[in-house]
């Protein structure tokens, strides 16, 4: 199986230490194109080796090929939006992890859309967990 994770890049990775640990774990379900996105400074790494059109075209081929999308939207990022409104318009299957903290909320474009499916955890372990019951139902 292919996944896609999304996470914040540009709009502020500072829960990559996150990102890491569910892409470790999304690998017990098959192959994370995008498991760079837990690398720390991916972004200037990128931009050293690759222009935006690259890394657009790159990513668009991935999450077009990918089985299912898995995006952990805590941070809002304008990239990882784009790449939801793409997956669903080509009809993928979306998981979107969110951590309610500081009185957080998640966007109604996100949290409204039924096609969505939407998992508020407090720790690594219940998103592990709720990966779980995604990947047993598939």
């Amino acid at each position: 199986m292919n996944i896609y994770f999304a996470a914040s890049i540009r709009g502020g990775n500072q829960d990559v230490a996150y990102y890491q640990k569910l892409i470790d774990y999304l690998r017990k379900f098959g192959n994370v194109l995008t498991e760079h996105i837990g690398v720390e400074n991916i972004d200037s790494l990128e931009s050293k080796n690759q222009s935006d059109e690259e890394i657009h075209n790159r990513d668009m081929s991935w999450l077009l090929s990918a089985d299912i999308v898995i995006a952990e939207v805590s941070t809002p990022s304008l990239g990882v939006g784009y790449e939801l409104g793409r997956a669903f318009d080509a009809k993928k299957p979306i998981v979107c992890l969110f951590r309610a903290e500081n009185g957080k909320r998640l966007s109604a474009m996100i949290s409204g859309n039924k096609q969505i499916k939407v998992f508020e955890y407090k720790s690594i372990e219940e998103a592990q967990k709720y990966i779980d019951s995604i990947f047993n139902s598939i």
